[in-house]
């Protein structure tokens, strides 16, 4: 198999942070790539907030349960061990601090770790779903991105200007192009991707960042 690459490569490093048994919620989309490239004797107990604890991997149409969705309204299924609560029990695992990582899409994220994932003023949104419980609950924060919008711009800023998710609660920030910590004094660039410099990420990033005195390669 050649070497990831775009949103596998971002999937499979985020999946790198997690440990076995971790109780875990993923985002829509990308996010949920990382069950994909769990690390070998890993395994999570992934939680969507609609109120499944133990998510399997997506059933074939022909084996759908309409009364199992995802936070998504996707089919879902439920691992061996796994449960069923209702949405005020879900939610509370999140709320009362009991999930250990998250890993979320976003619309913007800047090097004070806020977050604005979930509208653009003036578009029609279902709204912000259990975004912003995530962020005020769970204590690590991963963002999952494309380092650019489609048309060149920066998704990683020195501030956000949208409307914001979460403020100051991000500590991770993989992208297609590099991985950045959020620490306390802002973004530290930890990992390059294959083929990128640390000077091609300071001419598509807008955010401040500094280096570490030793840079991994993602994979």
């Amino acid at each position: 198999m050649g070497a990831l690459t775009g949103r596998a490569l971002i999937a499979s490093r985020c999946a790198k942070f997690f440990k076995d048994g971790d109780f875990v919620n993923l985002g829509i989309g990308l996010p949920l790539m990382c069950v994909n490239y769990l690390p070998e004797g890993v395994e999570l107990w992934l939680e969507a907030e609609i109120g499944i604890v133990g998510c399997g991997a997506s059933p074939a149409w022909d084996e759908v349960d309409p009364d199992l969705i995802d936070a998504g309204g996707q089919p879902a299924s439920v691992i061996p061990g796994g449960s069923v609560c209702d949405h005020a029990t879900s939610f509370a695992y999140i709320r009362g601090g009991h999930v250990d990582a998250a890993v979320l899409g976003t619309l913007q994220v800047d090097q004070q770790g806020n977050i604005a994932n979930w509208t653009i003023p003036g578009k029609l949104v279902p709204g912000m779903g259990g975004a912003m419980d995530l962020c005020a609950g769970v204590k690590k924060i991963v963002v999952a991105t494309e380092h650019c919008e489609k048309n060149g711009q920066s998704k990683i800023l020195k501030q956000c200007t949208l409307p914001l998710t979460g403020a100051r609660c991000v500590t991770d920030i993989v992208t297609e192009r590099c991985y950045f910590e959020v620490t306390p004094d802002g973004l530290v660039l930890r990992e390059l991707a294959p083929g990128y410099t640390v000077e091609d990420i300071r001419a598509c990033t807008d955010a401040d960042f500094t280096v570490a005195d030793e840079i991994g390669v993602m994979e």
